[in-house]
């Protein structure tokens, strides 16, 4: 899951990017409005994490601007404004959800898997497909009960395939999701995870379309 993270604080958004990427998020960091907008206009990200007292651009003015285009995207205000006029504010521009800071790390990470399961549909936290599971809080897949081993990019790129199922994932669209700015992606990455999940996971589960992309079938 590729995040975009919009908080000018260094130390602040320094220690979230780490924390989402250990909660096996892909983020992007922008420390302003304006470039939080070029970035928005140039990536597709699966929601976006966004402060409020912005230079350059604030928040809000880039919350409007957002969804003044169409954009769906989830976005979750991250915030240190905790009147109810600003929460009221927040949310009736289009905000998805509100949270104050000081905040827990857990809780911001819960809140954005909660997000992302209601924008793709999905009301259970936790994925099942035949005999597969896969918890993305506790970050577990069991097949038949029993704990698989996947790295951190096996088990993102299982996530992406299983929100999906059923849709066709080209392999641009699987990079964009599982490196963020600054990582280096060999041309070859995303088959190579491919490999290891059918290894890991059986040759059947992931359906190869050629020159298409890869396929979780329903």
């Amino acid at each position: 899951m590729r995040i975009l993270l919009v908080e000018d604080d260094a130390l602040l958004g320094d220690g979230i990017k780490a924390g989402l990427k250990q909660a096996g998020f892909a983020a992007d960091w922008a420390q302003d409005g304006h470039a939080a907008k070029l970035a928005l206009e140039a990536e597709d990200y699966a929601a976006m994490v966004l402060d409020l007292g912005l230079p350059r651009l604030s928040g809000m003015e880039l919350l409007k601007w957002l969804r003044g285009r169409g954009s769906k995207l989830p976005v979750l205000i991250l915030t240190a404004r905790d009147t109810v006029a600003d929460r009221v504010a927040g949310l009736d521009t289009g905000a998805d959800d509100y949270l104050i800071k000081p905040f827990d790390l857990d809780e911001l990470t819960a809140r954005l898997r909660a997000l992302l399961r209601r924008g793709g549909g999905q009301a259970a936290p936790v994925l099942r497909h035949g005999n597969l599971e896969l918890d993305p809080a506790a970050h577990q897949v069991r097949r038949q009960g029993q704990p698989i081993e996947l790295s951190a990019r096996e088990f993102t790129l299982l996530h992406e395939l299983l929100l999906h199922a059923g849709r066709v994932q080209s392999r641009e669209q699987l990079e964009q999701r599982l490196y963020g700015w600054g990582e280096e992606v060999e041309s070859n990455s995303v088959e190579v995870h491919i490999h290891h999940l059918r290894k890991k996971l059986g040759a059947e589960l992931i359906r190869t379309l050629r020159g298409v992309g890869y396929v979780i079938d329903k």
